[in-house]
């Protein structure tokens, strides 16, 4: 059936806009990239995978146009990343209390710094989540190695569900981090640890089902997919037995305009208004701790 209208959406990935051309956002992954040709090409690290990137206008507040944007599609709330110092951040967190959450991303190369900075973050600027990509890391850390130990005790400790990279990155760099199988000894470990794979987890989302039947804690966002290509394994387990375990995210203004994937969201076979809402708003609020389950 098609996406109700009458859906509060919490969006689990978007950026807020730093220039008309987002390319500082972009730059940041540019480190990854080995030699000066494959920089020159490649100015967004996975500009192959989006074929309308979203222009943006020339604004001297860039928070109050995403809260604009949100509102054009009935998106309630946005998780969107923290870094310490970030301006844009604390003026989203000062300015629109209710409409943004945060994520503070991580590199668990630091050790203990990177531990005291996600209790700084927490306690001084109240995230919501941890995130991580594996192997966008300096060096790459698998998502079960021990680097990432410290950092899953500290998200159980603080009650914080972390949102990891599965699948093979977008990135032209290599994939070994980011294999699914390597989720299942994190669950194993850390049960009570809220895992959210990110990105899609292709080629392997038949076994990312088959995980989430097995882990009651582990989850899966759309993040950086255009609905149209939503895996086929994930939509049939949201019409099923994992209608608590799916959420959305976007992946604005990053990579996906809101008007194309709006549209290609009217195509998604949902099987009914309960779905939806588990979908695009529910399941999101229950796990990040968000009000307004079952709302409007």
């Amino acid at each position: 059936m098609n996406k109700p209208d009458d859906i509060g959406v919490v969006d689990l990935m978007m950026g807020i806009p730093v220039s008309e051309t987002n390319q500082e956002w972009y730059d940041s992954f540019l480190p990854l990239l080995k030699d000066k040709e494959s920089i020159e090409q490649f100015k967004m690290p996975a500009q192959y995978l989006f074929q309308d990137i979203p222009q943006l206008k020339q604004t001297d507040d860039y928070v109050t146009f995403l809260v604009e944007e949100m509102d054009k599609y009935r998106i309630d709330i946005a998780m969107v990343g923290y870094f310490e110092g970030s301006q844009a951040a604390s003026a989203a967190k000062r300015n629109y209390p209710d409409r943004f959450i945060f994520d503070f991303p991580v590199d668990p190369n630091g050790g203990m710094s990177t531990v005291r900075a996600i209790r700084r973050a927490h306690a001084e600027f109240g995230i919501k989540a941890v995130s991580c990509f594996p192997c966008g890391c300096n060096p790459q850390v698998p998502i079960n190695d021990k680097r990432l130990w410290l950092i899953y005790g500290v998200c159980c400790d603080l009650d914080l569900p972390i949102l990891v990279n599965v699948g093979v990155p977008g990135p032209r760099v290599p994939m070994e981090p980011q294999r699914v199988e390597l989720v299942d000894d994190v669950c194993y470990h850390f049960p009570e640890l809220k895992f959210i794979m990110r990105h899609g987890g292709e080629p392997w989302q038949d076994l990312a089902v088959k995980l989430m039947l097995k882990w009651p804690n582990l989850y899966y966002s759309t993040s950086a997919f255009a609905p149209k290509h939503y895996p086929q394994a994930i939509l049939d387990y949201a019409n099923s037995r994992g209608a608590n375990k799916i959420m959305y995210a976007g992946y604005y203004p990053m990579g996906l305009p809101l008007q194309r994937i709006f549209s290609d969201l009217e195509q998604v076979s949902l099987k009914s208004n309960g779905v939806w809402r588990s979908f695009l708003s529910d399941n999101a609020r229950r796990v990040f701790n968000l009000p307004g389950i079952g709302s409007g």
